[in-house]
């Protein structure tokens, strides 16, 4: 077999659909924008047919153009900065394995560009900034240079880290000693991004980035001075709210799935038209994610983003020799991490190392990628950095910072460190219509500033901003168009508490249109993903269909979560998950207690993790909730890890503990462990294409409360994965699960079902 099986694009019949101008009163999500490089046309994702596909339409314009009506759901969008393509990667069939393909922006052109083979995948990376070709990731067997099989290279540093040696963060005090012998995972193998080290003899390597941060380096406030190498705690589209189907961080986007247990990953630069070859930029074995983040201008760099949830690392890789020159730890959330100064001296970097919230860094580079200074450019005490965007000019950045939830979005000026020390000037707050913002595909250009937004009063759009105004824009959904008229959104309002250990907990309340303040109300208290998801103030089509038929909505963040800084999300590993699902209880306690929620009507529904933190609550609290909704939910860890992706398990084992070496807390944690204790009816829900968590983890669970005479039924949407990707299957997943709350709470007051 020939080394590193570079893709080739694969030219494919054109599907564009007519230009169609949207009708004012559909109701539809518009998210994942990428802007032309004239700045007056935006690529974009939209369900307005049912499914997620590829759009374009003028800013300013109300005239929109379907440019691939496959039924495939759509996931990311790139514009090439030349104009002559743009990039996308759709799921086929709506489960988990992707692909990528380019077409032209009139429609024509189409082609295939990686994830052709069966069982393969593939996903985006940056487009080179001259337009010329796009970096992807595929998911393939890997061969070192000259044949040599993968066996031949050094043993396995811990499953999903890289070298131990070269690494910049350290585990969490106490967890468990991984030796990578588990058949079910590997890890990144030593040294660089590249090829070249793991061969004896290869040369290379990475550099380890030392902490304290340098102080001279100009940064405003908060360098880390004398601060340890680890972390300083003890250690995602629109899925940052909850609405509508969107990348998101852990289950979406990053793909790696056949072939990374026995190959890996492997980054290229790809022509669209297939003149030139492929060009290599970097290979991981058993890697959990690797993506391309930026290429400098002159193409001698390339920002690559690697590693297991909890555990990401940024590296600065030569293209001449796939060099590793740079590491440093970078937080978790939306992949596009940073950007290279046009000139190449300055890396502006989003990250978490040793601190609490991520904020804005700025690495100083040599001409060869090797740091000469580090500094924290831009920060907040208690808010992390979620977002970075920076105009073509490199001059203009765009911060979107996390506060309790909701964004808030600053414009600063920024100098390269070829002018001297690298720094930001006085940010410039700019207000939004909406609570929270979901990416920034432009800074500055003829349009000015364009953003995705999504909020708790419409579904998800693109705005941008003419002589700082903001204004929606004509094909996106309009506000009042976001439910049927008579029952508009609820909005909801910040809660928090205090976990039974002292711990705060935060979340959003959803009360139920038409019932008094003082009256106790059926409640479902709503478990999101990840574990490191966050729940947003964002419309959420299943909230809404709840709080109608008279059901008051808890969304709480369980510790895990992200966005209340880096200690919160490290709470729940190992043994600290026990706690998470006693925070469950907690959350359900405080609602009771605060006069909101009826305790003899209160159940419990998530998807995902949340969908395990279902199971998990009905059987380690068998009588405080009437029934439960799980979504594709864990039941059993030891038969999760047996089927789920080979990337996935790489991250899982950081989060949730090693198969093989921490089996006995799996086996604690699992539900299915403690299924004689569950008492109440339960709804399971599940993807037919699920290979994150596999269908199978819902038929147990269901089968074993059925053979212990309890009711229990099993939801299987055709045609989607782990996400519901599609409008038909997920108006009748939150029908399905809202009428069985409904049955088993005994909602009162309900209103007009959708």
């Amino acid at each position: 077999m020939p080394a590193f099986m570079a893709p080739v694009p694969v030219p494919l019949p054109d599907t564009a659909g007519p230009l169609d101008t949207p009708q004012p009163l559909k109701s539809h999500g518009c998210w994942y924008p990428s802007v032309d490089p004239s700045g007056r046309y935006v690529a974009f994702i939209c369900d307005r047919g049912g499914v997620p596909q590829l759009w374009t339409g003028p800013v300013g314009g109300h005239e929109v153009h379907l440019l691939d009506s496959d039924p495939h759901p759509v996931k990311e969008v790139a514009w090439s900065p030349d104009g002559r393509w743009i990039a996308y990667t759709t799921a086929p069939g709506g489960g988990e394995h992707t692909r990528v393909l380019c077409v032209r922006p009139d429609g024509t052109g189409r082609r295939l560009l990686a994830g052709a083979e069966p069982g393969s995948s593939a996903y985006l990376g940056c487009w080179q900034h001259d337009g010329s070709a796009v970096a992807v990731t595929v998911a393939e067997p890997v061969l070192a240079p000259g044949g040599a099989e993968t066996e031949e290279w050094l043993p396995h540093a811990e499953p999903g880290l890289a070298d131990q040696h070269t690494y910049t963060v350290r585990r969490p005090a106490g967890w468990a000693t991984r030796d990578g012998r588990a058949v079910l995972l590997g890890g990144p193998h030593h040294g660089d991004a590249g090829p070249a080290a793991r061969v004896p003899g290869g040369g290379g390597g990475t550099t380890r980035v030392p902490l304290p941060v340098d102080t001279s380096g100009g940064g405003q406030s908060g360098l880390l001075g004398d601060a340890p190498p680890e972390r300083v705690s003890t250690d995602d589209e629109f899925r940052r709210g909850r609405g509508v189907p969107g990348p998101r961080e852990e289950e979406v986007g990053e793909v790696a799935p056949e072939g990374t247990a026995g190959g890996g990953l492997a980054a290229y630069l790809v022509d669209p038209l297939g003149v030139a070859a492929p060009a290599l930029l970097a290979v991981e074995r058993d890697a959990a994610t690797l993506r391309v983040c930026d290429i400098s201008r002159d193409g001698r760099l390339a920002l690559l983003r690697r590693g297991p949830r909890g555990r990401r690392e940024a590296l600065v890789v030569r293209t001449t020799d796939l060099r590793t020159t740079f590491a440093l730890p970078v937080a978790d959330g939306d992949p596009w991490i940073g950007r290279f100064s046009p000139d190449g001296t300055t890396l502006w970097l989003r990250s978490d190392a040793a601190r609490e919230f991520a904020a804005l860094f700025a690495v100083r580079l040599d001409p060869g990628g090797e740091r000469l200074a580090l500094t924290v450019a831009a920060e907040r005490a208690d808010s992390g950095l979620e977002l970075l965007a920076l105009g073509r000019d490199g001059h203009t950045a765009v911060l979107a910072w996390n506060v309790r939830g909701a964004s808030e979005l600053e414009v600063t000026a920024v100098t390269a460190a070829s002018a001297g020390d690298a720094r930001v000037g006085p940010p410039r707050t700019v207000p939004l219509p909406h609570e929270v913002v979901t990416r920034i595909p432009q800074v500055g250009g003829r349009e000015g500033l364009v953003l995705a937004l999504s909020g708790s009063q419409r579904r998800p759009g693109v705005w941008w901003y003419s002589e700082g105004i903001a204004r929606r824009t004509e094909w996106s959904s309009r506000d009042e168009d976001a439910v049927p008229p008579g029952r508009p959104p609820v909005r909801p309002v910040p809660l928090r508490l205090t976990a039974r250990d002292g711990l705060p907990l935060n979340g959003w309340y959803y009360r139920a249109p038409g019932r008094g303040s003082g009256e106790p109300a059926p409640c479902v208290i709503h478990l999101h993903g990840g574990p490191e998801e966050q729940e947003r103030p964002v419309f959420n089509p299943l909230y809404h269909e709840l709080l109608g038929r008279g059901l008051d909505v808890f969304a709480p963040d369980v510790r895990g979560s992200s966005g209340h800084g880096r200690s919160f999300v490290d709470a729940d590993l190992g043994t600290g998950r026990f706690a998470a699902i006693e925070d469950v209880a907690d959350c359900a306690a405080h609602v009771v207690v605060a006069g909101l929620a009826d305790p003899r009507r209160l159940a419990v529904m998530g998807r995902s993790y949340g969908g395990y933190l279902v199971m998990a609550s009905l059987v380690w609290h068998p009588d405080l909730f009437r029934t439960g909704v799980a979504a594709c939910g864990m039941s059993d860890f030891a038969t999760f890890y047996a089927g789920t992706e080979p990337w996935i398990a790489e991250s899982a084992a950081h989060k949730y503990g090693h198969p093989e070496h921490d089996s006995e807390l799996l086996r604690a944690l699992s539900p299915m462990t403690r299924v004689d204790a569950l008492r109440v009816p339960l709804l399971a829900v599940h993807g037919e294409h699920d290979t994150n968590v596999p269908l199978g983890e819902s038929e147990q669970f269901v089968r074993a409360a059925r053979e212990r005479g309890l009711e229990a039924e099993l939801l299987m949407l055709r045609d989607e994965g782990h996400d519901f990707l599609r409008a038909d299957s997920r108006k009748l997943f939150r029908r399905t699960a809202a009428d069985w709350i409904e049955r088993h709470v005994g909602a009162e007051g309900a209103g007009t079902r959708r």
